[in-house]
């Protein structure tokens, strides 16, 4: 079931104040996809994030534009590079009925016993793209690493199939390993040979 969100029609003419937007606390974003064109529109900055942390980036939202509603997705955002603020925010438009694509993060469960012999975790891939209905998209791919042991890896196609989606990631891509401890070298034994000994004593005094 779709999550309402509250979004309202944005002005567009050459001259129009996108900063005054921003600065009322909303934040500038655009609709399209299935059945309409671009539709500018702006919403609540901090509503937004709250919908967003209780049901997740890949959750479906209904929105209202002057009569017409639809189901969205949040398809991507951009943020100010030094304020690390979402400054403007993309809505894709979606049939229920027809699969999507989206990124998924990759969610590592469990602590391997390889990790805990001394071997170090190296994750590699932190997300995965997957196809699905837009209300099964997950919000996350949970993967066990606990057998994991030293030596080991694992790779997309490793991952457990799911009767609700499909992961088109290429499944040869590595997803985490699980390295050998970084052990110092031992110093190398001085191979070098002896330099010869000084001679010891007295030289020999001439003969008077």
């Amino acid at each position: 079931m779709a999550t309402t969100l509250e979004v309202q029609k944005r002005d567009t003419k050459p001259h129009s104040q996108v900063t005054e937007v921003r600065e009322s606390g909303r934040i500038p974003a655009i609709i399209y996809g299935y059945k309409t064109e671009n539709v500018p529109v702006s919403v609540d900055g901090l509503e937004l994030i709250k919908a967003v942390r209780e049901h997740g980036k890949n959750a479906v939202f209904a929105v209202n534009v002057g009569g017409s509603k639809f189901n969205v997705l949040l398809h991507d955002y951009q943020k100010d590079p030094i304020k690390d603020e979402v400054i403007h925010v993309d809505f894709l438009a979606v049939n229920m009925s027809e699969e999507v694509e989206a990124e998924v993060r990759v969610d590592l469960v469990g602590e391997s016993v390889g990790v805990k012999a001394g071997g170090v975790l190296q994750q590699i891939l932190y997300e995965v793209n997957v196809k699905a209905t837009p209300d099964k998209l997950p919000e996350s791919i949970e993967v066990d690493i606990s057998k994991l042991e030293i030596g080991d890896s694992l790779a997309v196609s490793d991952l457990q199939a799911n009767p609700n989606y499909e992961v088109m990631t290429d499944g040869e891509e590595a997803i985490l390993t699980i390295a050998a401890p970084r052990v110092e070298e031992e110093a190398e034994a001085d191979t070098a040979a002896p330099e010869p000994e000084a001679a010891h004593g007295t030289a020999e005094e001439p003969v008077e």
